[in-house]
């Protein structure tokens, strides 16, 4: 029997679900159609193509565990399961990292700092990002060797020996749930040390056209602020989203709370809906896209009544 709260949870998942595959669905089109056009796409473009397509299936992935947990749990064998959880693991790399990419890219396109290194990672922004998606892949599969490394030890028989075999499955679990909560904190470490470094680029900015009289509505410091926005939104539902999956992946095996478990799962599904909407709204070749798709819809509603 399903419950009202289980009724009202998934009213809110299937909310988040639509605007999130047709926000992150709108990024991919708006950037296909330009790179059709153009015959060529910006770094900024390309992660976030891949981010919007990363999402879409991460969004998918979450909807059927949810099915699968709350509705239809025959349906929801441990093999079927364990496919789920591997294609969480993958869209949940590609998602974080991707992001976190984007971030990145923003302070070495944006910021402006007189340090050697900074200059040298500066001149090199898509290398740089290049180079962290692919430590994102190596961490990836190390992450999926271990998920397979313990598949086929639950799958072994150890004989008589169950309290070996039980002690070996719970040091794997141990080492499986660190690596996840360690490929979420270097991430965010990372978006954070960006917002910081954008905070302390733009405060110097802003300083220096004081000194030379000049104001503070300059184009430059607009696109601080832009940036410094999209970041900090990524950060702050990021952190909501590292909470939710930490306290699902840390919590005890006889921990029956539903609702804080269903309410994980919502406040999960929030990170690549949301953040997306934001993207939007913070890209201007998005945003003109998004405000000339809703004039033209604007305009048909008018013709048809």
């Amino acid at each position: 029997m399903i419950s009202l709260l289980q009724k009202l949870f998934s009213m809110l998942m299937m909310i988040e679900f639509v605007l999130g595959n047709v926000a992150n669905g709108f990024i991919v089109l708006v950037n296909c159609l330009d790179w059709v056009k153009k015959h060529k796409m910006s770094c900024a473009d390309q992660i976030l193509t891949a981010l919007a397509v990363s999402r879409i299936a991460l969004l998918w992935t979450i909807v059927l565990n949810w099915y699968g947990t709350v509705f239809n749990l025959p349906f929801y064998s441990s093999d079927i399961s364990h496919v789920v959880y591997i294609a969480w693991i993958v869209n949940h790399h590609f998602c974080v990292w991707l992001a976190t990419s984007l971030s990145i890219l923003y302070l070495l396109k944006i910021a402006n700092f007189s340090s050697l290194l900074f200059l040298q990672l500066k001149w090199r922004a898509e290398r740089v990002v290049l180079m962290i998606l692919w430590g994102n892949l190596f961490i990836l599969v190390c992450h999926l060797t271990l998920l397979s490394i313990n598949q086929k030890m639950e799958m072994n028989d150890y004989g008589r020996n169950i309290t070996w075999k039980t002690h070996l499955m719970e040091v794997m679990h141990l080492l499986n749930r660190t690596v996840l909560t360690l490929t979420n904190i270097i991430p965010f470490t990372m978006s954070l040390t960006a917002v910081l470094l954008l905070t302390f680029s733009m405060w110097k900015h802003l300083k220096r056209m004081q000194l030379s009289g000049k104001g503070t509505q300059d184009p430059s410091t607009k696109v601080h602020v832009r940036a410094m926005q999209t970041v900090i939104s990524f950060l702050l539902l990021f952190v909501i989203y590292f909470l939710a999956q930490i306290i699902t992946i840390w919590r005890s095996a006889g921990m029956q709370n539903n609702f804080l478990l269903m309410l994980c799962e919502v406040l999960g599904i929030l990170h690549p809906s949301a953040h997306s909407l934001i993207l939007i709204w913070g890209n201007k070749k998005l945003r003109q896209a998004f405000l000339s798709f809703l004039w033209q819809l604007r305009c048909w509603l008018k013709e048809k009544k």
